[in-house]
């Protein structure tokens, strides 16, 4: 079972106001020096101390990875979300001293592909920001396909227009002019790899298209930072470490675990990369599944959850923690 990350201590260098919904965070280390390197994206994990509750969101490095003085983040506020964005956007200023951990890259660039087609949603622009440095550099082919709701909401599009020029094109649904996904796979060549970060109707829809044109699994690519859903408190027992734990309404599985000092894995803490999958012991009642990783046969089966966005209805859940 891997161990939790050992956080960075960072001091917020700068907050800045991208679009009405979007602040840029950068991070430099407390103690000076480099950060730890990282790839074209990846991500990091911020820890946010509200009070009593410690969170922890994950969120794509945007700036250059040859560039380790400072680490640059994005966060979209959702006003109905548990909390992190809105913590995020108005209770962070710089010179506020944080937590985040090293980076981990689970939406890696495919290095032996043909071509790179980046295709983003909103605030799932910004893994392909650190990408698009790398690939450009390296000279490999790409494009960038980015969908926004209308000039003012998208941010970083004129930026990368300018900097990438055709290589990246913006559509606008408000305006009708929506992304056409099947004509864009229909036209690629051979070896293409697919990348794509969004809303996850989204992220579906294109992978519906592209299995049903053909396009092998290998070559398709996505990321998406799930937050746990809320739901009804409930409690859970910990095996191994005879504990009983109370988890909130707006409090993740995996949260209340850590509160209760156990230590427990993750890399994504979205659903997506099975790095927390535990075992379920006994369960007098329904697990939640809110992952992306369970096959419908193993949630059927009911002997695995993922802490960091599953949950649970019921009377009594036994874990393997």
């Amino acid at each position: 079972m891997a161990v939790r990350p050992q956080s960075i201590k960072v001091r917020v260098a700068e907050v800045v106001p991208v679009t009405p919904l979007v602040k840029r965070f950068r991070f430099v280390p407390l103690a000076g020096g480099l950060l730890p390197a990282f790839s074209g994206g990846a991500h990091t994990v911020v820890e946010m101390h509200d009070g009593a509750v410690v969170r922890r969101n994950p969120y794509s490095l945007m700036g250059s990875p040859d560039e380790l003085d400072s680490y640059q983040i994005s966060v979209r506020k959702v006003e109905d979300s548990r909390g992190g964005s809105v913590f995020m956007h108005e209770r962070v200023k710089a010179g506020d001293e944080m937590a985040v951990s090293p980076p981990v890259n689970l939406f890696a660039i495919a290095w032996d592909a043909r071509k790179h087609l980046l295709l983003a949603g909103g605030i799932g622009i910004t893994p392909f920001v650190s990408q698009m440095i790398q690939l450009d550099r390296s000279e490999m082919p790409f494009e960038l396909h980015y969908c926004i709701r209308n000039d003012d909401r998208g941010p970083y599009w004129r930026d990368l227009q300018q900097r990438y020029g055709r290589r990246v094109q913006v559509h606008r649904a408000e305006s009708g002019l929506g992304m056409d996904v099947e004509a864009l796979l229909v036209m690629q060549p051979l070896g293409t790899h697919l990348f794509v970060c969004g809303p996850g109707p989204m992220i579906e829809g294109v992978y519906a298209t592209a299995r049903g044109l053909g396009w092998p699994e290998e070559n398709l690519h996505s990321e998406r930072f799930q937050a746990p859903a809320t739901g009804a408190a409930f409690d859970v027992v910990l095996r191994r470490s005879s504990k009983r734990v109370h988890v909130g309404t707006h409090e993740s599985l995996l949260e209340a675990i850590e509160a209760a000092d156990v230590e427990a894995p993750y890399l994504c803490r979205g659903g997506a990369c099975g790095q927390c999958e535990t075992g379920v012991l006994a369960c007098d009642g329904r697990l939640i599944h809110n992952d992306h990783y369970l096959s419908a046969e193993e949630r059927a089966a009911g002997r695995k959850i993922m802490p960091c966005v599953s949950r649970f209805e019921g009377r009594e859940l036994v874990l393997d923690l």
